[in-house]
């Protein structure tokens, strides 16, 4: 264990002298974000895995090899990507454009997996494979990175990742432990005899210790009878389970990242389809100009997105966006447009709203909002609504301007308010 680390340290390492050598000579090299997507797809095209020329040293053959078998094993198309990733670079250090561009560059069904090296997750989209979603991919990520250890190379966790999607099920996990030393055939009697007082000693020492956890289960049991009867207030109410902080602070990450990557791949989509349906007069040329206009501004939402918040943000402008695109087509086709309800705004991951908005006071003050069933239920029922967590909790506690808006449900022109840079101030 301690030999894999070694080696991975000096594989790090090694892959970062070489990044400090490579930038110079790219420095007189600019290439804009489609060029470089153009690049990498074209070498897809060749070799499904893509190594960047900073880590083609850094990576030995018979690792990349893996990778490939592994790779092809699975029986559908899968494209990998390995290179560095900085602020600076053509995809502005995002693995989200990377594969955004290439996908649409290359245009090829399959799993798409980026990672820059061993510091970062592997970060993957789907395009056009049915048989993979997030509940299959996300748990086959985590156990890879278990596996092989948040040092390891970024050919050992593809591999691994790799070799966990052709199971049918994730494996149990194993605990690791430490290597048992066995005895020597060839010792004396005098160590067998030490090895015989040594077990004998250390049995009285077992024996001690269950005789104590008993006597502690046994207090612990009488404790619990004398508080539960005595005292005459009724039975003892159990504290309710609380989600501990850091562990909600990691499930908001995930679900941010998540989300990201769901609204970018629709982003992605709706823009190709507004690309391919022909202009229009009249009232289908004002939906195909609305989409686009909340099209641009979701993906301006997101690309500057802070937080949840914001990504939902860019979430409910891309739904006002296909929702628009849809009214374009209907009209069209001579068709009627479909009535479809805006989304929840306390939380619009809750889904669209139920019937006719519902009639919110306060202090004095009338607010006209869609909800959700359960958002209405709650407010008739004189509970608080489970309202998407903001910094201070409600993220209409707020001062942004999802929070001014309930997320475009007060006002209208959203798309235009984000255009105008209001998402900031």
């Amino acid at each position: 264990m301690k030999a894999h680390k070694l080696t991975a340290l000096v594989m790090t390492a090694l892959v970062t002298l070489l990044m400090l050598t490579a930038v110079p000579a790219q420095a007189g090299t600019t290439q804009t974000p489609a060029e470089r997507a153009r690049e990498i797809a074209t070498a897809l095209g060749k070799n499904p895995l893509y190594v960047d020329p900073a880590y083609k040293a850094a990576l030995p053959e018979n690792l990349l090899a893996d990778v490939r078998t592994k790779a092809a094993a699975l029986g559908y198309p899968v494209y990998s990507i390995v290179l560095p990733l900085t602020p600076s670079d053509a995809f502005q250090g995002k693995e989200r454009n990377v594969l955004t561009l290439v996908i649409d560059a290359l245009g090829q069904p399959g799993l798409y997996v980026v990672i820059d090296g061993g510091n970062r997750f592997p970060y993957y989209q789907v395009n056009k494979l049915p048989q993979l979603n997030e509940d299959r991919l996300q748990p086959v990520r985590e156990r890879a990175l278990d596996d092989t250890g948040y040092d390891a190379g970024p050919a050992e966790v593809l591999a691994r990742m790799y070799e966990l999607l052709a199971l049918p099920a994730l494996p149990p996990a194993t605990k690791s432990t430490k290597p048992i030393k066995t005895a020597n055939p060839n010792s004396g009697s005098d160590r067998d005899s030490d090895r015989d007082e040594d077990g004998s000693s250390g049995g009285k020492v077992a024996l001690f210790v269950i005789l104590g956890l008993v006597v502690l289960v046994v207090l612990g049991l009488v404790i619990g009878l004398v508080r539960r009867g005595g005292g005459g207030s009724g039975p003892r109410r159990e504290k309710p389970f609380s989600i501990p902080p850091h562990v909600a602070a990691t499930v908001a990450a995930e679900q941010r990242r998540r989300l990201t990557r769901e609204t970018s791949f629709e982003l992605t989509k709706l823009g190709s389809e507004l690309a391919a349906l022909p202009s229009r007069q009249g009232g289908g040329l004002s939906h195909q100009q609305a989409a686009l206009d909340a099209r641009q501004a979701a993906e301006k939402v997101l690309d500057s997105s802070e937080d949840l918040v914001d990504v939902v943000g860019a979430m409910v402008l891309l739904d006002k966006a296909r929702r628009e695109y849809d009214a374009a087509v209907a009209i069209a086709a001579d068709r009627a447009i479909d009535v479809v309800l805006d989304l929840c705004a306390f939380n619009p991951l809750h889904g669209r709203s139920s019937g006719k908005p519902t009639q919110v006071e306060s202090d004095g003050a009338t607010l006209t909002l869609p909800l959700c069933a359960d958002c209405r239920r709650a407010l008739k029922n004189g509970q608080a609504p489970s309202s998407l967590p903001g910094a201070n909790g409600p993220y209409w506690h707020g001062d942004d301007l999802w929070a001014r808006t309930f997320f475009g449900s007060i006002g209208d022109d959203l798309a235009g308010q984000v255009s105008r840079g209001a998402h900031r101030s």
